[in-house]
């Protein structure tokens, strides 16, 4: 995933600053630092990690003004300003068509590998708001949730 983002942002010419954090301590600091090297938006990978801090680094996205994107809806509820991603439901409903499969014997290298179809692009328009962002009509009506 690393490499297709960093491919869409040469193409795009934007400049892309990776920043690795492995330690909730590593965040503020990580946030700070951003912030000094002219950020002027954030995305957040999916990890375990990253699930794990939903509120801090949504917290922290806000102190420094910072508008993200992120992989998981749970940022947007938490007040992070936009997420697309895989729809979960669809997801654990095709992980647990392969589980029942195994169970009924078919050997898991037997199984097709499978690419999800059905995406959701969740916005939080009061986060925008707060940024002072205006977010255009034609992808607010292309949004499967709008939180208001």
């Amino acid at each position: 995933m690393q490499h297709a983002v960093e491919e869409a942002a040469r193409v795009l010419g934007i400049h892309l600053q990776m920043v690795e954090v492995d330690t909730a301590d590593e965040l503020e600091g990580a946030f700070a630092a951003m912030t000094r090297a002219g950020a002027e938006a954030l995305f957040v990978f999916n990890s375990p990690f990253f699930f794990t801090h939903v509120r801090r680094i949504v917290e922290l996205a806000a102190q420094h003004r910072l508008p993200g994107i992120y992989e998981s809806r749970a940022h947007v509820v938490a007040g992070g300003l936009m997420s697309y991603n895989m729809n979960d439901g669809d997801h654990t409903r095709r992980a647990a068509a392969y589980v029942a499969r195994i169970l009924e014997g078919t050997k898991p290298a037997d199984l097709p590998v499978e690419q999800p179809t059905k995406f959701e692009l969740v916005i939080n328009l009061k986060t925008a708001q707060e940024l002072g962002l205006t977010i255009p009509p034609t992808l607010l009506f292309q949004a499967d949730e709008v939180i208001r």
